[in-house]
């Protein structure tokens, strides 16, 4: 394509290496360009029409006076012969006249000149003129030796002041066109330079932000405009990626600190036995890396479903899922460890979902409940038509009002000591509310009845991508 059009290839190899100022000048000035010679090219024509129709006009009149002094008295009689000293004719007036008979000859001239005019052509170049003439012919009835006789009156005049006239306005128009086209491209390579001013600032600012400096902004213009509004937005975009950054680096950080726990744990606990044979009970060491091996299993899973809830893919299968069968199944688990468990509110619930990311919901709440609990926890499954809710809580010592946001985020342990001990990672409760934010659903926590907190999970019963 490129071959076959070279001069498009060209323009578009052009267009791409041009600045956005030099082609918005480019541009104006071809516009104005193209505008100012229609308009002066009209403009010429209408001036060279309007004269020769007043030419034209002196032309007719001239032409009707002569017709009624033939009908009157007769064709006025000719004027007198005047040649230069060649034998030519001199040369033409601007308006002359010649009046024919019926056969065409010439009766009467307003001066002698060597061609008869036409009767039937608009236009005619004489000798000894340098411009065209135009012709206006009138019809005559007179008299010719006591009968009556057709004349034609036939009228040339000159179109000399027209050229004049036509070719003293295209000089100025000629000299005035360039210099109104360069005022042009220099006001918008000034204006667009101006109004591109900030998108530079900008570009210079972007161009210096790295990932460890997100904390840096462009500067936002004070004009309230399109450049305004993409400097706000890209702000915007360097706060929430400043905000993933420090999440991510967060993040990291306590993956590792978790994972170094365990470790350490699992790496004193062989010292001790290498150092020291004998000293551990048998089978104790087994135990404790079990144990911390079973702590960093569950770590790790926690994390893949946290990058899986990062990348948007918590939801591998939408299928019925019944809320009360997950519930039920959850009590009756931690029932056997002895805990007293309520499931009398739980009545039949279906959303659709993944099975297996509410299935875990399920689970974290309840643990999360059993973990925190005096001696009870209560379940409840209540079905609103549009939407099913679940609702797990304990007696324990409940969220404080002002942590109950802060209790979702990930690695976050109101009773950090508690909840080390007991196998808590601070990621249950963020991947509940990733999960059920896949979902389309929401989850809070409040005040408990027994007296500790509750945990309500609210679920749409039709799977909704919280994306679309």
């Amino acid at each position: 394509m490129a071959e076959a059009f070279p001069g498009a290839a060209r323009a578009g190899r052009w267009s791409g290496r041009a600045s956005v100022r030099l082609r918005t000048t480019a541009a104006a000035v071809l516009v104005v360009a193209v505008a100012l010679l229609l308009g002066a090219l009209v403009l010429v024509a209408m001036v060279r029409g309007s004269l020769r129709e007043g030419v034209e006009a002196g032309a007719e009149q001239r032409a009707a006076d002569l017709a009624g002094q033939v009908e009157a008295t007769g064709p006025p009689g000719s004027a007198e012969r005047d040649q230069d000293d060649d034998g030519d004719d001199g040369e033409p007036e601007e308006l002359v006249w010649q009046v024919l008979d019926g056969d065409g000859r010439v009766v009467a001239a307003s001066q002698p000149l060597r061609v008869t005019l036409p009767r039937d052509e608009d236009e005619v170049r004489l000798p000894g003129a340098d411009e065209p003439y135009v012709v206006v012919t009138e019809d005559a009835d007179g008299d010719e030796d006591g009968g009556a006789a057709a004349y034609d009156v036939v009228v040339a005049a000159s179109l000399e002041d027209v050229e004049e006239s036509t070719d003293a306005l295209v000089a100025p128009l000629a000299l005035g066109l360039p210099l109104v086209l360069l005022l042009v491209g220099g006001t918008t390579w000034v204006v667009a330079g101006r109004a591109l001013a900030p998108v530079e600032r900008i570009r210079r600012e972007v161009e210096g932000i790295t990932g460890d400096r997100l904390d840096r902004r462009v500067p936002e213009p004070p004009a309230r405009d399109e450049v305004r509004r993409l400097a706000v937005t890209m702000n915007a975009m360097l706060a929430r990626l400043e905000s993933a950054s420090e999440r991510q680096q967060q993040f990291v950080a306590d993956a590792s600190h978790e994972l170094r726990s365990p470790l350490a744990s699992i790496r004193q606990t062989a010292e001790v036995a290498r150092e020291h044979p004998g000293a551990l009970p048998e089978g104790e060491l087994a135990e404790a890396v079990l144990e911390e091996s079973a702590r960093m299993q569950r770590l790790v899973e926690q994390l893949l479903l946290l990058t899986r809830a990062d990348e948007g893919a918590l939801v591998r299968a939408q299928r019925d899922v019944d809320l009360d069968d997950l519930a039920l199944t959850e009590a009756r688990r931690v029932r056997r460890a002895g805990l007293a468990v309520d499931t009398a509110a739980v009545a039949p619930g279906r959303v659709q979902g993944d099975p297996l990311a509410l299935a875990q919901v399920v689970r974290n709440l309840v643990d999360n409940a059993a973990r925190h609990a005096t001696s009870a926890v209560a379940v409840a499954v209540t079905d609103h038509g549009d939407a099913v809710e679940l609702a797990v809580a304990d007696d324990g010592t409940g969220v404080p009002e002002a942590d109950r946001e802060r209790v979702f985020e990930r690695f976050v342990r109101l009773d950090d000591a508690r909840a080390r001990d007991a196998g808590g990672s601070g990621l249950g409760l963020a991947i509940v509310r990733e999960t059920v934010a896949a979902h389309g659903g929401t989850v809070a926590v409040s005040a408990s009845p027994l007296g500790g907190a509750r945990f309500v999970v609210r679920l749409p019963t039709t799977y909704r991508d919280p994306r679309s």
